[in-house]
């Protein structure tokens, strides 16, 4: 099987999609420009699909590199028969190629090695063919000074068929089929933990069963966090007899004298070897399913996130709110960069209200101030009522940032880089304003699992769940493009084909040399190549640039041939940008070449009509009921107004303007059944809840959007 084969078979597109497609990944062509650029090559396939034809592809190439390595192993053994071969070859399921291999992996002695030791795998021989009635006089011939009796000879043998039924490719097929259809997954809680207040979260499962196959990913993640740390302790089991009867079926050849030595083995070999074996593949299957589940809402969060409505080049004043350390303030410029910065005191116990309101209005006038960002913590909501009693001089307009992972930013390196001559406080406060006039530019910056929008996300496969959210946030900065002129060195490193050490190259380039003024520009930063070139220079913008298309999609390969559009058409480039009655007229058709077909034509004129079009929305204030500011204000039956501030499985978590986020379960967010919440609210939509359910102990709200 070749490799095209092999992702045709998990991939739905034509073999020629996936051959290019594979084509242009080992030409060292990255993702984002290979579904931007060369779409007439991979058949208009989206990240999407070439991410997963390149998932596929490492995948291929890990089981060739495996079937190599147990084929010389099994060499080296001298055990490599023609018929082992074949079937190693024609293999590509690395589970089959893990059982093929199991007979002739190196391991610790087991029982069944100190049985051959004691020369009793001819007796197992005649044993497992099952057509001699006489085996209780046939091991007295097998006796030495290790096997004193018959009874040690007859179980020394079973041994060793448990083991042949352990290694039994059918066998261990067969139970697998079983374990996949019917595995149940049983919890009980360990004694001992049971009253302890941190195992009362999971007291849910201290008595618990479900088939594995039915249980959500959050609930074995859930599960598996209770059992790692030591509340509970769970199997993975299924029908034993059912498990003996799929054993028997293959292995039994009838009823004689030998049989019953036979089914010995079988439950000996069932229970010390495959059932702890198999139950374990399941478990971990399981869990890979579930880690899978848990990384995709992840990423799907995460990139709603990074795709937020920015407010745009504004001047923007943000508070990281406090009651007694006060509330820090900073003021920025357009470009995101610190201009002033002062802590005031309007809340209790200082209360110096009157002061406060004095500096803000000091603060905005004397700054500018277009916008005030205010983070979602402690004081939230008392900082905001503060605000809107102040009587500008101009409209002024508010906005309430979730501010997760800014202290983590804060602390962080590329901060201190930032700011080497400010605190923490400070450094937060800027995250906290950056993040409502860009908040992709900002949270770039950030751990994403830092930002909290997800379900387990340490529980999961940390380097599937890197990898996952990296692939994310480069989709996400390569969508909307990067202004080469304002980006951070972290920014940058996310475009196609730049990385960390070019982007850092860049920026330095920027500050010995000024503002980029043209494209062309990036060959002259330092190990900048011309692959790298190709890869990335059509995702950077450059504003008021020689040539207008430098700040635009249009990659510079297509340059010439916007000109020859523009010259058939009697107009300059600048006349035909945005020039949506004239760009009506091109027929994509006249300009194909051998590397730009009509996909990426097309593209070109949707570009043209709209040049360095910001794919993302505008930001929209919002505004919390006024009464309700803590969970003590919040009411069975109220209607409140809400912010969707975190996605999972089994529905949605919601800021109504009170410390804790209520719940709204999938099964009420809308009438009628509901597969995925993400076809019914998005990160940041505004929504309308009703309270259903208060718990105020527990810090609990009830949430249903059926209203």
């Amino acid at each position: 099987m070749t490799n095209i084969d092999y992702i045709k078979k998990h991939v739905a597109t034509a073999a020629i999609n996936i051959q290019n497609t594979v084509q242009l990944l080992q030409e060292d062509c990255t993702i984002p420009f290979i579904s931007r650029y060369r779409k007439d090559k991979t058949g208009n396939l989206d990240e999407v699909f070439i991410e997963q034809i390149a998932k596929f592809q490492k995948e291929y190439e890990v089981i060739v590199k495996r079937k190599e390595a147990i084929l010389k192993s099994i060499q080296e053994q001298n055990a490599l028969s023609p018929e082992l071969e074949k079937k190693i070859q024609q293999s590509f399921d690395l589970q089959e190629l893990e059982d093929f291999y199991l007979p002739f992996k190196k391991k610790k002695k087991t029982k069944a090695d100190t049985a051959r030791e004691n020369g009793l795998e001819p007796l197992a021989k005649i044993i497992m063919a099952q057509d001699n009635d006489d085996v209780d006089f046939i091991s007295t011939k097998y006796l030495n000074e290790n096997i004193i009796n018959e009874d040690a000879a007859l179980q020394g043998a079973r041994d060793i068929i448990a083991e042949w039924i352990n290694e039994n490719i059918y066998v261990r097929k067969q139970l697998r089929r079983l374990y996949e259809r019917k595995a149940t997954i049983t919890t009980k809680v360990v004694k001992t933990k049971k009253d302890d207040e941190a195992a009362q979260k999971f007291s849910q499962y201290f008595d618990w069963s479900e088939p594995l196959t039915k249980a959500p990913s959050h609930r074995l993640l859930a599960m598996l966090r209770a059992e790692n740390e030591g509340f509970i302790k769970f199997k993975i089991e299924v029908d034993i007899d059912e498990a003996y009867d799929i054993i028997d079926a293959l292995v039994l050849k009838g009823q004689n004298k030998t049989t019953s030595h036979v089914q010995l083995a079988i439950k000996d070999s069932y229970k010390r070897l495959l059932n702890p074996a198999i139950s374990n593949e399941a478990l971990q299957e399981a869990k890979s399913k579930a880690d899978a589940n848990s990384i995709q809402v992840f990423a799907n969060n995460l990139g709603q996130l990074l795709l937020a409505p920015p407010l745009g080049e504004k001047r923007i004043l943000a508070i990281d709110p406090g009651f007694r350390s006060g509330c820090k303030i900073v003021c920025l410029d357009e470009k995101g960069d610190l201009l002033y910065n002062e802590t005031i005191y309007p809340h209790a116990p200082q209360k110096e209200e009157a002061m406060a309101m004095k500096k803000i209005r000091s603060m905005v006038n004397s700054y500018k101030i277009d916008a005030i960002s205010i983070g979602n913590g402690t004081a939230s909501r008392e900082t905001e009522f503060f605000i809107k009693k102040i009587a500008f001089d101009k409209p002024v307009q508010v906005f309430i940032v979730s501010e997760a992972g800014a202290s983590v930013y804060s602390a962080s390196k590329i901060a201190r880089d930032e700011f080497p001559n400010y605190d923490v406080t400070v450094r937060g406060s800027v995250s906290i304003g950056r993040r409502l006039s860009d908040p992709l530019a900002e949270l770039v910056k950030i751990d994403p699992k830092a930002i909290g929008v997800g379900q387990y996300q340490h529980d999961v496969d940390q380097n599937k769940l890197k990898e996952e959210l990296d692939n994310t946030v480069i989709r996400c900065v390569n969508s909307v493009g990067i202004n080469i002129n304002t980006a951070s060195k972290h920014l940058l490193s996310y475009v196609s084909g730049i990385g960390e050490k070019l982007a850092e190259n860049i920026v330095n380039y920027r500050s010995e040399n000024g503002p980029f003024t043209d494209r062309k520009q990036l060959k002259k930063v330092p190990r900048l190549g011309e692959k790298a070139y190709q890869q990335g220079v059509a995702f950077i913008r450059i504003s008021n640039a020689k040539n207008p298309l430098d700040n635009s999609a249009v990659h510079p390969e297509a340059y010439g041939i916007v000109e020859k559009m523009a010259k058939d058409l009697k107009l300059t480039v600048n006349n035909l940008i945005a020039n949506k009655e004239k760009t009506a007229l091109i027929q994509p058709e006249n300009y194909i070449t051998p590397e730009i077909g009509l996909l990426g034509l097309k593209d070109i004129i949707k570009e043209l009509e709209k040049p360095g079009l910001d794919p993302r929305k505008s930001a929209k204030v919002f505004e919390f009921d006024p009464n309700v500011k803590t969970i003590k204000d919040v009411k069975t039956g109220m209607v409140l107004s809400g912010i969707v501030n975190n996605i999972t499985n089994f529905g949605c978590f919601v800021d109504i303007g009170v410390k804790e986020s209520g719940l709204v379960h999938i099964s009420q967010l809308k009438a009628g059944f509901v597969s995925d919440v993400n076809e019914v609210v998005k990160l940041h939509q505004h929504v309308q809840v009703k309270v259903t359910e208060v718990d105020e102990d527990r810090k609990r709200i009830q949430l249903t959007m059926v209203i």
